[in-house]
């Protein structure tokens, strides 16, 4: 394996041998049973092996929505596993790499390696660095454990601080979170982000800011860098493909690609692979409510391509300010969920809970663009008494600015 810095603490207390028969015994536990767990397990093995073993394989079964089958083997830190890439996602991005022809990536801020082993399992070789000593060490036994160790380099040190000459690619992955958790990264010595608790949202103020990521991509042929999905547009540099990507409807992030196609939009989803355009549509004009209404994904609505979707089916928008398309014709595309619509009516909880009640509707699904109300609240007050069997998806939104509910089933494919 690659780098010189072993493991220390709990994690190397986890890779010894006492330490891998603790985690391959408590690989399916139920955490409902843990304390009586622990004091069994403390019987025969050192207390904070025992913590660090059980702490591991809680992140371990968290993680396993991220990663699948993988996280069983995996090593986490709680941080990385609120903040790595899902494995479909990084796949996805390992793959667009080697269709460039990059053999190299510099991965800057690598966190518990999840990039980094995608990348390596396209094939590429990766020089991944964190300025967190844990999370390095994670990010080393991660690319042993899923056997990739000898195509990665993790290192332990500032990201600004590292020579990438030799390498035609870079990958950075910022932190977008303060508070609560590890120091933000940092580049050299300058201040961890701020802004509270939670999400950064200010591009500037990841760590390293934006700023320093563009820089660092123009010193190599390709770049991807990694942003938060609600990025405003006018935030993106001139010279970077904007890629929004969603796995399975949910808006995962957004990817900022240099040496590809500057000023291009595109919204990728997964796990279909497959991936819109834009072509510079201006929004159709609004127009009434159709037999059909199409729900963009939802990386179609951040990457502002709802117009190519409606160019597709034929449709027009229900209200100028609203991401919601509607068609009289059925038309399947990959990008949009189609619903048949059944009833329009203004919007009213008494009229609505009538109408739902006459047809003996005993659930709904509800779904919102443009309204206030909230769905749970909306569903309270419906005070539905039909069979669950019977159900329908109820649309809140606004049709010629004026809030409207739609009524709808999915619409059968063709």
């Amino acid at each position: 394996m690659h780098g010189s810095d072993a493991p220390d603490g709990p994690l190397a207390a986890l890779l010894a041998p006492e330490g891998q028969a603790l985690l391959a015994e408590l690989r399916d536990h139920d955490p409902a049973d843990e304390l009586g767990l622990a004091t069994r397990l403390r019987r025969a093995h050192p207390a904070p092996l025992v913590s660090a073993a059980l702490g591991q394989a809680r992140l371990r079964q968290r993680a396993a929505a991220k990663f699948g089958a993988d996280a069983a083997r995996m090593y986490f830190t709680p941080d990385g596993v609120e903040q790595a890439t899902r494995t479909a996602v990084a796949a996805h991005r390992a793959a667009r790499f080697a269709a460039l022809g990059v053999d190299r990536v510099a991965d800057l801020c690598c966190g518990i390696g999840g990039d980094a082993v995608a990348l390596a399992r396209a094939g590429i070789a990766v020089l991944a660095v964190d300025r967190d000593p844990a999370a390095a060490a994670a990010a080393r036994a991660n690319a042993a454990a899923l056997e990739v160790a000898e195509l990665v380099d993790v290192r332990c040190a500032e990201v600004g601080d590292v020579d990438i000459s030799g390498y035609d690619a870079v990958f950075v992955d910022p932190a977008r979170r303060v508070g609560g958790g590890a120091p933000a990264r940092r580049v050299g010595g300058g201040a961890p982000a701020r802004g509270g608790r939670g999400r950064v949202f200010d591009p500037e103020a990841y760590s390293p800011p934006l700023s320093w990521a563009v820089e660092v991509a123009g010193r190599v042929s390709h770049a991807a860098l990694k942003v938060a999905p609600g990025i405003p547009h006018e935030a993106v540099p001139d010279a970077a493909e904007a890629e929004w990507v969603s796995d399975a409807g949910d808006v995962k992030e957004a990817v900022l690609w240099f040496g590809t196609e500057p000023g291009a939009r595109r919204a990728t989803l997964l796990p279909a692979g497959v991936s819109l355009a834009g072509r510079g549509l201006p929004d159709p004009p609004p127009g009434p409510v159709g037999r059909y209404l199409y729900e963009p994904d939802g990386a179609v609505v951040r990457a502002h391509l709802v117009a190519e979707v409606a160019a597709q089916v034929g449709g027009r928008l229900l209200d100028p300010t609203i991401a919601y398309v509607t068609a009289d014709d059925r038309v399947r595309s990959p990008y949009a969920t189609a619903y048949e619509i059944t009833d329009t009516l203004p919007f009213s909880v008494k009229k609505l809970r009538a109408l739902l009640r006459a047809r003996g509707v005993g659930s709904v699904t509800v779904k919102k663009r443009g309204s206030a109300v909230e769905p749970e609240e909306l569903r309270r007050k419906l005070k539905l008494t039909g069979p669950s069997a019977v159900s329908c998806t109820v649309f809140l939104t606004r049709v010629a600015g004026a809030p409207t509910v739609l009524l709808g089933r999915p619409a059968p494919a063709t």
